[in-house]
Order: C-alpha cells, then sequence, then structure tokens
C-alpha cells in the first residue's frame, strides 16, 4: 500500500511556516540546501536561517546570484574546453560550476533536465553541441516547460543523438517523436504507435548546418497528418503543441519533479500529482512556481520527505565539499566520479540515470568509500583553505563531541546512532595518527555510514 495515499493534498502543497509548533532551524535549512542544491556551509545556513522559508525558496527560484565575475571565468573555462576538442572536458568544468556557482537551484534543476532530456557525449561528440545544449537546460530550467521543449526539439545536439538529422519525407524516423511523447512529455500508455508516425512526418526535413539548426523544405512531409485526434498539415512547432496540449504532460513532468526533489519512492499517487500539474497548466507551463510550492510546503519538511532521497554522486561528492568549504583537484574528482556511474554529459542511455536505489549496491558503496579516501588524501584537498583542524579551529570545535554534532549538522539529514557517535569521538580522540590525520579518518567513516547516503 503506498502510504502517501492517505496525505491530504490541501495540508502537503500548504506552506510551512516557522513558528506554531513548527521549527525553523539547521535540520530544515540542510534539508532545503541539500535539495535546492547541493549542500550549503555554515555561513549559508545562517544566513538561510534568518530568512522566512517563503522568502528564501522565492529568492532561490527567481534571483540570479552569479555575479559577472563568476559567469566571466565560467565563459573562459568553456572557451578553454571548446579549445581542446574533447567533448569529455566538459564534464570537469561542469562540476567546477556546481561545487562554486551561487546559483545552486538553477544548477540542480538544469541537472535535472540533463537527465530528462539525456543527450550523451559518446555520440555527440562535438562538445560545441553538448555545450550548447547544457546552456539552453540552464536558461529555461525554471522557466517555461513548453518553450524549452520547442527549443530542445531543434536542437543539434539532440537532433543528432536520436537520429533526427536523417529525418526524410520518404522515410521518416520515429525516435524523437517517440522520445517526445514517452520520455520528454507524456509518459508510456498516453499516445498510440499511429501518433509517434504521424508526428515522425512532422520533423521530417529538419536537419544541421554549420552546427545550426536548419529546414529543408524539399524533405519535409507537407501532407496532413492525424495525432491525437486533430488533422491538418503540421509542421514540427505544430506537432510539438500538440503534445503539449495533451493532459497528462503536466502530471508527467510534475511526478518526475516531485521524485528528483523531494523522495525517490514510491511513485507520489495521483492526489499529490494533480494540484500541482494543475497549477503547471494554468500557469502556462511555467516550472518555477511548481518548484516553489514543493520547496515551501509542509510535505516537503515532513518525515515523508527528509531523509527519503538516495544521494547521486554528483551530490555525495559535492555535498561533503560544498558543506565543509571543500576544495579539491576537479579533474581527479570527476574521473572517480566515472567510477561512481554519474559522468556528466554521458548518461548511459536516452532515458537518464535511473537514480533512487539503483545508486547503492556493494560496488559502488566500495567506490564511495574509495572516492573520499582519495579526496581526503590529495593534497590539493582544502577545507576553508586549510585542514580539518583550521576548519574545526574557525568554528571553535575542540571537543570530541562538538565535532561530531557539527559535522552531523553540516553533513547529514538524520541522526547518528548513539554507538556510531562514540566511535566518531573516539577516532577523534584517541585515533592512531595525528589530529589532522584523526579528523580525516572520522570524516572518511562518516561518509561510508547508510546516514550519509540519504540526502
Amino acid at each position: 500500500m503506498n502510504h502517501l495515499n492517505m496525505i491530504d493534498p490541501a495540508w502537503a502543497w500548504s506552506p510551512y511556516e516557522s513558528g506554531s509548533g513548527n521549527d525553523w532551524s539547521a535540520k530544515q535549512c540542510g534539508h532545503l540546501a541539500r535539495r535546492a542544491g547541493f549542500g550549503a556551509s555554515s555561513n549559508e545556513l545562517e544566513q538561510f536561517a534568518a530568512q522566512s522559508p517563503a522568502d528564501l525558496v522565492h529568492q532561490l527560484v527567481n534571483n540570479r546570484s552569479e555575479t559577472e565575475a563568476q559567469q566571466k571565468e565560467y565563459q573562459e573555462l568553456a572557451r578553454s574546453v571548446l579549445a581542446t576538442g574533447d567533448a569529455k572536458n566538459l564534464t570537469s568544468r561542469w562540476i567546477h560550476r556546481l561545487l562554486n556557482t551561487p546559483d545552486q537551484l538553477r544548477e540542480k534543476t538544469t541537472l535535472f533536465w540533463h537527465g530528462h532530456f539525456a543527450t550523451s557525449a559518446e555520440k555527440v561528440t562535438d562538445p560545441v553541441l553538448m555545450l550548447q545544449q547544457n546552456e539552453l537546460l540552464r536558461k529555461n530550467a525554471l522557466g517555461d516547460f513548453g518553450e524549452m521543449l520547442h527549443e530542445i526539439s531543434r536542437d543539434p545536439a539532440m537532433l543528432i543523438y536520436l537520429d533526427s538529422v536523417t529525418n526524410r519525407k520518404n522515410h521518416p524516423n520515429e525516435n524523437f517523436s517517440r522520445e517526445i511523447m514517452e520520455l520528454f512529455c507524456l509518459g508510456e500508455g498516453n499516445y498510440t504507435e499511429k501518433d509517434i508516425r504521424e508526428l515522425a512526418k512532422c520533423f521530417t526535413g529538419w536537419e544541421i548546418k554549420q552546427r545550426r539548426y536548419r529546414f529543408n523544405k524539399y524533405q519535409h512531409d507537407y501532407g496532413s497528418k492525424t495525432i491525437f485526434g486533430k488533422s491538418g498539415d503540421f509542421t514540427g512547432d505544430d506537432g510539438v503543441d500538440i503534445v503539449l496540449e495533451q493532459p497528462s504532460g503536466p502530471e508527467f513532468i510534475v511526478t518526475k519533479l516531485i521524485r528528483f526533489f523531494l523522495f525517490d519512492e514510491p511513485i507520489p499517487p495521483a492526489s499529490l500529482v494533480k494540484p500541482l500539474a494543475k497549477q503547471l497548466r494554468n500557469n502556462g507551463w511555467q516550472i518555477g512556481p511548481v518548484i516553489e510550492t514543493m520547496l515551501t510546503s509542509k510535505l516537503f519538511y515532513s518525515d515523508k520527505v527528509i531523509a527519503q532521497k538516495i544521494r547521486s554522486p554528483v551530490e555525495f561528492s559535492l555535498g561533503l565539499l560544498r558543506c565543509l568549504e571543500g576544495t579539491t583537484n576537479i579533474l581527479e574528482l570527476t574521473t572517480d566520479l566515472n567510477d561512481l556511474g554519474q559522468t556528466l554529459f554521458f548518461p548511459p542511455n536516452v532515458k537518464g540515470w535511473d537514480g533512487g536505489r539503483a545508486w547503492i549496491n556493494s560496488s559502488t558503496m566500495l567506490a564511495r568509500a574509495n572516492l573520499v579516501r582519495k579526496m581526503l588524501d590529495r593534497k590539493q584537498t582544502r577545507f576553508a583553505g586549510g585542514g580539518l583542524v583550521d576548519l574545526c579551529d574557525k568554528h571553535q570545535l575542540k571537543k570530541p563531541e562538538q565535532i561530531v554534532n557539527w559535522l552531523q549538522k553540516m553533513l547529514l539529514a538524520v541522526e547518528l546512532p548513539a554507538d556510531v557517535r562514540k566511535t566518531l569521538e573516539r577516532k577523534i580522540d584517541s585515533g592512531k595518527g595525528n589530529r589532522e590525520q584523526r579528523l580525516r579518518n572520522a570524516l572518511h567513516m562518516i561518509c561510508t555510514l547508510p546516514e550519509y547516503q540519504l540526502a
């Protein structure tokens, strides 16, 4: 039985308010930071706590917080990557941005769309095209889904990945039309094979020239098409609009957003999905307001959501660094992430990463432990510019129990068992090695615990 069926949707999506018996502390702020981004430093959590939940999330959704200097830095990094001609170098560039940008929610949502509109540089080897798509997703991440769907349908990287550049009137290619219905907008069971065939005809003549979309009128099928009961001489844009009109679209997108931002399992029931789907439809497919409703809701701050997601490899590694003001060798971190199964710009297939429980097995748990060990042993890894001893001194953490309390607050969605806490305190206080090494060993232990795998 799905326990979420018992939740009143009116309660679930009503605003969470601090006071009146509710708490708005480091726990709630840390929860928001992990879900709306990749974690927050102690100073950032204090800034979060100084605002109301509603004002804070509204700011995260609506404000572009990257400075001109940061945007210039990312552009310079992009140029250096493109100069190599190797799309594999895009991964490290994006990891750097995810780690350093203050615009965390936009980047987190861009990562969501990267998995949703999955396109791999394994096939699209031109880094210019892959970077263009990444910027397209970032620009539209919190905006108009319909506009993003139109743009992604003309995106050169997507056209190549789903073979739309070979879509000719005498041999319509059905790859993109199938995926726009099944994976991008409607979900399985909400279309027919005829709808796919007819929609494919709409995209005939779409091709690429000099890295840009081009319409080849000589290869377009100008005949009448019938899609979802509508008939006419539809163009590709007409076909996208018809798909967007289908009632299952908002429900499909909202379901995926809930599972990305709130919980992995179970699949949210229709009773919870419908209010947000209605909001999405009534607001003209605007994504930002729906995410704002989710991140300010009573459900979001309940035990039905807190610690109910498994960290992806990117969340697992960047969360550690962002929460503890850390820096490391990004190129080596990117290589380590490959072993955990999440290489950005290289999703495994058109469905993207499965996520959830698929991230965790005996092999990946070992790889996660090894990643943290290598990161902590790396000479380039710094915390607030120094070592963990310096970080503890900065926050006036002297006693082992103070350090464990602080690390738990910064890194974990749930409390540590009492026996584990004692073990960590002993490791810090009387373990082998100097104080810096003892702290790093304790931090490594925390990151290998089941509790740290949960966001």
